[in-house]
């Protein structure tokens, strides 16, 4: 067995772990497995590509022709830009709203007030279909990142009880912290150091 594949199993079984301490199912929990540094081209059809970084309105386009779900929308402005590139496409392009709870400068995302209006306003372009939320949250130790984990879920089931759709999805938590945000409520853990190593 590759020390890839060990890497692999081990990160399963943590993250199965992790829902059943939270009463939870682990097949509820999808793991996304960031590797930038393969060409989508190189592994061919089959394979679900997420975009989980800053997107550029510029790269809108390209974005939409490769990815099934954008993690990282939080501004109107590139919503509307995927939406022209989805509708150029005849696509409906799945995407995740990113909310930056922490107030961070350095980070992408809506505020939570900002939320409801901009999720009205996405809700308004029929090429694109809204699952859910996203966070990147500071870097802490994971019971320090607790906290945003479990607001982001709040913060989700508030925009459910304002009728903003079911919002299934909550993307949280990468290989230091993700067996907290799964206990948290993830449906998404963005995991690549702990399956590939350092880069």
């Amino acid at each position: 067995m590759s020390q890839i594949a060990w890497n692999l199993e081990e990160v399963r079984k943590r993250l199965e772990a992790a829902a059943r301490r939270a009463g939870r199912n682990p097949a509820a929990v999808k793991l996304v497995a960031v590797k930038a540094r393969e060409k989508i081209a190189a592994l061919g059809p089959g394979v679900t590509w997420h975009l989980v970084g800053h997107l550029q309105t510029n790269k809108a386009k390209a974005a939409v022709e490769l990815f099934q779900l954008i993690h990282s929308v939080d501004r109107l402005h590139l919503a509307q830009a995927l939406e022209k590139a989805a509708a150029h496409q005849q696509k409906i392009q799945e995407i995740l709203l990113q909310v930056n709870l922490a107030g961070e400068e350095s980070k992408s995302g809506a505020t939570p007030e900002a939320a409801p209006e901009l999720l009205r306003e996405i809700a308004r372009l029929p090429h694109l279909r809204v699952l859910g939320l996203m966070i990147m949250p500071p870097f802490l130790d994971p019971e320090a990142v607790r906290p945003y984990f479990r607001a982001l879920r709040e913060l989700r089931d508030r925009l459910r009880q304002l009728d903003l759709g079911p919002l299934p999805e909550l993307s949280m938590g990468m290989s230091e912290d993700f067996e907290v945000a799964v206990e948290e409520g993830a449906t998404l853990v963005r995991v690549g150091t702990a399956i590939f190593g350092r880069r």
